[in-house]
């Protein structure tokens, strides 16, 4: 193959079989993260969510897939997600005067009166930290992949591989 670029025709079947699967991927990362009702999910689910942004990221190009995840949202996701996951741990210190002892919440979180310790906890563990854990490991895929895909980009038209 030469160092120029090879200019290949758009697929229909694949452009619209992308755009088919990007929501529905991201519904089920979304599920698996917190529809299963249980602890866990959150690496799983989030690996999930970036395989959706990875296949429209191939499949339309690095600039088109920059435009539905700007650099700015992906920042966003990564803080956001680091900001639940340590936001469930400091709440749990902060609310049990550091004797972690978080799993009694039921004094300092007013769910628990309603839906009992276990069900506050649920949410506290499940929810936070699995969707905490989720958006920041899909931010870092999503963003490894781009760093990626740019240096690849960039190799190619240098035309050489160092």
């Amino acid at each position: 193959m030469t160092p120029e670029r090879r200019v290949y025709k758009r697929d229909v079947i694949i452009d619209v079989t992308a755009k088919l699967m990007f929501p529905l991927t991201l519904l089920f990362g979304l599920y698996v993260m917190i529809g299963t009702g249980g602890t866990g999910g959150g690496f799983q689910g989030g690996t999930i969510l970036a395989t959706a942004f990875i296949l429209y990221i191939t499949v339309f190009g690095t600039k088109t897939g920059r435009e539905k995840m700007p650099e700015s949202t992906n920042t966003f996701f990564s803080s956001f997600g680091l900001f639940l996951y340590n936001g469930a741990g400091w709440l749990a210190v902060l609310f049990t005067f550091g004797a972690a002892q978080w799993l009694n919440m039921s004094a300092f979180w007013p769910v628990a009166d309603y839906v009992g310790t276990a069900g506050a906890r649920s949410f506290l563990v499940s929810y936070m930290v699995s969707v905490g854990i989720g958006l920041t490991v899909m931010a870092s895929f999503v963003s490894q992949y781009f760093d990626l895909a740019w240096k690849e980009e960039d190799e190619m038209e240098e035309g050489g591989e160092g």
